[in-house]
């Protein structure tokens, strides 16, 4: 298994995640995972960061794993390669000073240009996990989530002539599956989604839903190191499903 890297110096490791790998087991099932790739090329990181036990009561390593992407969802994560740059990493993201770029297809167009999704999200389903939009007087807990979203183009699937349309999602909270579930509720479901778009054609040949993690924005430990900033961003290139889609509906030489 290989995993491209993009950055690394001696505090943090930032990959280009690939879709269809999980970052760390579930404890219901094994298979490839980014944790796994980690402790291979990099076992002095066994000791960094914070292990999860599984519902199962089994015990997972997350060997510097700061954040999570979901399984089909490709792009950039950023990891810790010490125990204190983990926890300078993780402050950030739960103070909400990261800032992190999505890209994806979804069905339809939007009626404006971009605007802010602010709806609270509530678990919805154990297995798989299903996440919705909290409804009024739901007593189930609800987690604020916020997304700000652009479209950087308006097409059609050439094979379908259905509407698609290229987004930009910018999500000032980080709530499991929230970008998919603002799109749902917005009405612009993700392309081929398989939880959120269920039932619906698969366009511009995706086999996966067509989100990537396009760019995170970051303040990096100084601490051994000489640095002018400590702001650095990090861009993941368009998968190969994404390249694809964007010369199929010529968006590409819109770019």
């Amino acid at each position: 298994m290989e995993i491209p890297i993009l950055y690394e110096d001696a505090d943090v490791l930032v990959i280009n995640k690939p879709a269809g790998l999980i970052v760390h087991s579930d404890g219901r099932t094994e298979e490839p995972s980014v944790a796994e790739w980690v402790l291979e090329h990099y076992p002095a990181l066994a000791s960094v960061g914070e292990p999860w036990t599984s519902p199962q009561g089994e015990v997972v390593p997350r060997p510097g794993i700061v954040h999570r992407l979901d399984r089909d969802t490709s792009g950039v994560m950023i990891l810790a390669k010490t125990q204190e740059a983990y926890a300078f990493l993780k402050e950030q993201f739960q103070s909400r000073t990261t800032e992190k770029a999505y890209r994806a297809f979804v069905y339809g167009h939007p009626a404006s240009d971009q605007g802010t999704i602010e709806a609270e999200i509530v678990r919805i389903r154990s297995i798989p996990p299903r996440w919705g939009v909290a409804r009024e007087g739901e007593e189930r807990k609800h987690r604020a989530a916020v997304t700000d979203w652009r479209v950087l183009a308006r097409e059609r699937d050439p094979e379908t002539g259905e509407k698609v349309a290229f987004m930009e999602a910018r999500p000032k909270t980080g709530r499991t599956h929230q970008i998919r579930v603002h799109f749902k509720y917005f009405g612009h479901p993700v392309v081929a989604d398989p939880l959120y778009a269920k039932g619906r054609p698969s366009l511009l040949g995706f086999s996966r839903q067509a989100l990537h993690a396009f760019s995170i924005t970051i303040d990096l430990p100084c601490a051994n190191q000489v640095c002018t900033t400590r702001r650095h961003t990090f861009e993941a290139p368009m998968p190969g499903d994404f390249a694809k889609a964007l010369v199929d509906t010529n968006i590409a030489i819109l770019l």
